[in-house]
């Protein structure tokens, strides 16, 4: 053979061997990250390819599939009553990809999670039929919450104490997660991001805000529990006037000074005396304020299973003396989340005991059989029972005596505590109304917490009681008169 020819001969079987190479390379060691790459449009393309699984309340689904007729996309989803239960499912969509349970739950709602596959499925490397999520929410405080908070600008968020079930996470404004499900929902998402996308801001479980008064019932756990306060009914001897410690800044409270001179911590709570809470505070100390607080979910990352980020807030760095003791009234650096302080709530009412809050029951297959359940969750003892039912019977006469009378349900023990936080430079901003309460009735109990961002009533007339007590009334009437 010539030698040229021969060279050549041999450098092709070269070429042809790196190939065979390259390919063994890449399908036997990046065949899986090449399929698993975020930009691999085959991927987004197999999601909707046939119909979504859905995400169920109260035994019916609120979301699912329909056609598309378009060539990439065989399916898009759908929501029933959007807006109701969007700060829930969050979205799905072929152009902005998920959020809320179905971003948690994106694998087992579009067939990819491995434990959906049959062994048949595994042999062919078909998509699995999809799974389905159910939830612990409660269809009807979930309404009464939604058509309550209306005219409004806020959210709310209720517990089942004794189980952790979270059975209602609502915001206002809402948004209808179907309108950006397509491909091509550009316009509608655009709308939607306006205003740092205010309209799909989850404020329920991811919006920390100054608690305000509703903050005292942490404070008031810690100075039980450190046996500053062991009386309900006793007289404080803290002075009102009252000037903030380690300044000359007097600290007014909103009944006025006559009513909150050395009154006890009973009537403190019922007229949400701030000198007697921020004395508790400073006296206390940041450490035990912010172990308290801690034990009860500050500070940490929930997941329900939706991630609470950013957590709520009880300070970490150090603080002075004035600055810890306005963390007592649920000011300066402390913020806290709706479903945070219906958390603090659910454990005053379950007797010191704080069990996990979780929206999810059950992960289940096509079948119905199940893969994951949340049905047992953890809990923990953050403070004595002797602690938790001081607090309720303090909480009793605020809804009975005090601003938290709107929230009464008529048959049922409600226990509960008004907040009024303030906001902005010298107060420029509207505050913040608060208001969160337990009920119970024949052998069934909620816990609420709501919060007012904004509303047509005048500043003057912001208030927790005002605002926020008659949505919490509402949603806790929905539970217990079920």
């Amino acid at each position: 053979m010539n030698k040229t020819i021969r060279r050549a001969s041999v450098f092709c079987l070269l070429l042809v061997l790196a190939l065979l190479v390259r390919v063994t390379w890449v399908q036997a060691y990046q065949g899986q990250a090449l399929a698993d790459d975020k930009h691999n449009r085959r991927n987004l393309i197999g999601q909707y390819e046939n119909p979504l699984g859905n995400i169920i309340v109260g035994g019916e689904a609120i979301t699912g599939s329909t056609k598309t007729g378009g060539k990439d996309f065989g399916y898009k989803r759908t929501y029933v009553d959007g807006p109701l239960y969007a700060p829930i499912t969050g979205f799905s969509s072929q152009a902005f990809g998920t959020s809320m349970l179905e971003g948690v739950y994106k694998n087992i709602l579009n067939g990819s999670d491995s434990r959906l596959k049959t062994m048949m499925d595994m042999l062919t490397n078909k998509r699995a039929s999809p799974g389905n999520v159910l939830t612990t929410i409660d269809k009807n405080v979930q309404k009464a919450a939604y058509d309550a908070l209306q005219g409004k600008q806020g959210a709310a968020v209720a517990i089942d104490p004794a189980t952790g079930e979270i059975l209602a996470v609502v915001n206002n404004p809402s948004f209808d997660p179907g309108r950006i499900a397509g491909a091509n929902d550009t316009a509608a998402w655009e709308e939607l991001s306006a205003d740092n996308g205010k309209a799909m801001e989850n404020v329920a479980l991811r919006k920390p805000q100054a608690p305000g008064s509703t903050f005292k019932l942490v404070t008031l756990a810690a100075a039980i529990e450190n046996g500053l306060v062991t009386n309900l009914d006793q007289q404080t001897g803290i002075p009102d006037p009252y000037t903030i410690p380690g300044t000359r800044t007097a600290l007014p409270s909103e009944a006025g000074s006559a009513a909150c001179n050395n009154v006890s911590v009973r009537t403190a709570l019922r007229l949400s005396c701030n000198n007697v809470f921020a004395e508790l505070a400073s006296k206390l100390g940041q450490d035990k304020m912010r172990a308290t607080a801690e034990k009860l979910g500050f500070n940490a990352q929930i997941d329900t299973p939706v991630r609470t980020n950013p957590p709520s807030k009880y300070p970490s760095k150090k603080m002075s003396i004035d600055q810890v003791a306005q963390t007592g009234i649920g000011q300066f650096d402390v913020q806290a989340t709706p479903l945070q302080m219906a958390m603090v709530t659910a454990a005053i009412e379950n007797g010191g005991k704080l069990v996990a809050p979780h929206m999810v029951s059950e992960v289940t297959d096509s079948g119905g059989d199940v893969l994951e359940s949340l049905k047992d969750p953890k809990s923990q003892q953050v403070m004595s029972a002797k602690t938790a039912s001081m607090i309720q019977d303090a909480m009793r006469t605020v809804a009975t005596e005090g601003g938290g009378k709107p929230a009464q349900v008529a048959g049922a023990e409600v226990g509960g505590k008004t907040g009024t936080a303030q906001r902005g430079v010298n107060n420029s901003l509207n505050p913040l109304a608060w208001f969160t309460s337990y009920g119970k009735l024949n052998g069934k109990q909620i816990a609420v917490a709501v919060v007012i961002e904004n509303s047509d009533t005048d500043r003057s007339e912001i208030g927790g009681g005002k605002l926020a007590a008659p949505i919490a009334q509402k949603m806790m009437e929905a539970w217990l008169k079920k």
